[in-house]
């Protein structure tokens, strides 16, 4: 398979969650998979994008299914 991407994670949000895929390819070409659950408040999205930064990560995708903005903003 050809990487595009040596650095990158996926996103999926929920509700009152944030879970996080962060793929590295090593030196060695061995791919190396971490996966973090944050919450969704203030504090817990800063430190997932602490962590992407740590992790030196290039690229994003994130995934969100269902409607979370209050009716009277639709």
């Amino acid at each position: 398979m050809r990487v595009l991407y040596e650095r990158c994670a996926g996103i999926d949000v929920h509700k009152r969650t944030v879970v996080v895929t962060v793929v590295l390819r090593g030196m060695d070409g061995r791919t190396q998979k971490q996966t973090r659950t944050f919450g969704t408040m203030t504090a817990d999205l800063l430190a997932l994008g602490e962590w992407l930064e740590e992790e030196r990560v290039t690229h994003v995708a994130l995934e969100s299914t269902g409607v979370y903005a209050p009716p009277t903003m639709l």
